[in-house]
């Protein structure tokens, strides 16, 4: 296994870190590396900024409008636009619905639906779990019936991120009760201002809106909406899952939240404790692990080897470091990191220290949030079994 970067792939991180450090906003910067709430409006902005660039949809081949980069050119975008405090990209349009349209859409929706994709100016939402249908995806009741020219929605989504944004939510919805549950799934692209559709944000513990429920109230969606075959969604959905769970490791994200975890715990006179500081030192040799975990799938795929189906490992562990590194922050700054007064926040009190930087208001809601990590995008336990079964058969 190679883990050493060519000269031309040095280049393109060089290339990739300037066009970055002269690009992204300051203050924007300034947000993510100190974890500070993020608006619709900076997360779109940094992904019109990229759309601009062709670089949006990284991981798009040319024919589709992407700039065609090779599995550790991605990598390494991901990684330098990590460490420069970009927003990470609302995957659910790019990175999730996207290859789904270029591998089963019909050659108008490709037309139709990827250049807004592309430009970061449609927003989407997915449109997946339901009440009592989470890890299994299989039991989702949402129906949409087939009359003729168009598919009459009936049911309710939710945890749906961000839905409050959307414009467009890919949606499995059942179109058959016979056979197997999986076998009477489909996958349809739904308008989020169709009639019928409402969205109800589900208020977190600090005040803030994430997930939301969405209902459908006989909404009327155009068949040419219907991606590939009726009843074959359940492929579309584990092929756009797959994407999901690797985007959830972020490894990029965890390397840059360790080096804020250290200066969290520099700032607050506990770097000196070792016993904490073995803790601080037992998540990182994990981080590193999980990165090179990665590596060696990009690795595989350098040099033409067909690499293991890894995606339930890199969520089990990248979602697992997600919460030991939030939970550390909490530990490091004590019973300052519990206040949520978020009109304080919106006021412009965060907690500042010396230097200027942002210290520990949000580090409460962060610990909180991060709590779903292991249930979202298939739960830790189901993949386990799902790993169990690969490996051990």
């Amino acid at each position: 296994m190679d883990l050493v970067f060519t000269p031309e792939e040095q280049a393109f991180r060089d290339e990739v870190r300037t066009w970055v450090r002269e690009h992204l906003p300051a203050e924007l910067a300034h947000k993510v590396h100190h974890g500070l709430e993020l608006s619709r409006e900076d997360m779109q902005g940094w992904a019109k900024i990229l759309g601009k660039k062709g670089w949006l949809g990284y991981g798009w081949p040319k024919e589709f409008g992407g700039p065609g980069w090779t599995a550790v050119q991605k990598h390494l975008f991901e990684e330098e636009t990590a460490r420069a405090g970009a927003p990470r990209i609302v995957p659910f349009g790019p990175v999730m619905v996207a290859p789904v349209i270029m591998a089963f859409g019909n050659a108008e929706q490709q037309q139709r639906f990827l250049p807004g994709i592309a430009s970061g100016e449609v927003w989407w939402s997915q449109g997946y779990s339901e009440p009592g249908s989470g890890s299994d995806l299989a039991s989702v009741k949402t129906r949409a019936e087939r009359r003729g020219d168009k598919y009459i929605v009936n049911g309710q989504k939710t945890w749906t991120t961000l839905g409050q944004h959307g414009d467009w939510m890919f949606n499995l919805v059942r179109t058959s009760t016979e056979g197997k549950p999986q076998a009477g799934i489909s996958f349809l692209l739904v308008d989020m201002k169709s009639p019928g559709v409402t969205v109800r944000p589900i208020r977190l513990m600090d005040g803030s809106v994430e997930v939301n429920e969405v209902f459908f109230d006989n909404v009327e969606v155009p068949a040419e909406n219907l991606i590939g075959e009726e009843n074959k969604g359940w492929t579309y959905a584990k092929h756009l899952l797959s994407h999901e769970r690797t985007n959830i490791a972020d490894v990029n994200r965890a390397k840059r939240e360790l080096e804020r975890l250290k200066r969290i715990a520099k700032t607050e006179g506990v770097w000196d404790d070792l016993r904490f500081r073995d803790q601080i030192a037992l998540l990182e040799v994990d981080v590193v692990a999980l990165e090179m975990l990665v590596l060696r799938v990009l690795s595989a795929e350098k040099s033409g080897k067909n690499s293991l189906d890894i995606a339930g490992l890199l969520k089990i562990k990248g979602s697992e470091i997600q919460q030991r590194y939030t939970e550390l922050m909490m530990l490091a700054a004590g019973p300052f990191s519990l206040p949520l007064i978020r009109e304080a926040m919106a006021a412009g009190w965060q907690g500042d220290f010396p230097g200027g930087e942002v210290a520990n208001a949000p580090l409460a809601s962060h610990y909180f949030n991060m709590r779903k990590t292991t249930i979202y995008g298939g739960s830790n336990e189901v993949q386990r079994n799902i790993v169990a079964q690969t490996i051990l058969g």
